[in-house]
């Protein structure tokens, strides 16, 4: 699994409809078409992007393919946006920080001395 077909097969709407589908739990194709209001050939494609980008795996079970999430390429996303993830905070509690201390336009104005 390459970072590019990580970000490549995450930068699809469709495909990002499946994976948070199988996080869930794990489904069969046909479960996955339904869900998505995809067609079965247009679905095993974007499946297939998914699983050669690591993010999901197959198992056959009887005449169905089941297809479950892989959490080890979330993971790595994960690890990979902790430091911009620390940003954000440090961002959001400054602008947190700075709206306490203006005064809200509905309250009433200080009394004057």
């Amino acid at each position: 699994m390459s970072d590019a077909a990580l970000w490549t097969a995450l930068a699809d709407p469709h495909r990002r409809a499946i994976v948070a589908l199988l996080l869930e739990r794990p489904r069969p194709v046909g479960e996955i078409v339904e869900a998505c209001g995809l067609s079965q050939p247009s679905t095993s494609k974007h499946l297939k992007v998914l699983r050669e980008a690591g993010l999901v795996r197959v198992r056959q079970d009887a005449q169905r393919r089941v297809y479950a999430l892989d959490p080890a390429p979330i993971a790595a996303l994960d690890a990979w946006l902790a430091p911009y993830r620390a940003l954000w905070n440090k961002s959001l509690d400054a602008l947190g920080h700075r709206l306490d201390e203006t005064p809200d336009a509905t309250d009433p104005p200080a009394p004057k001395d």
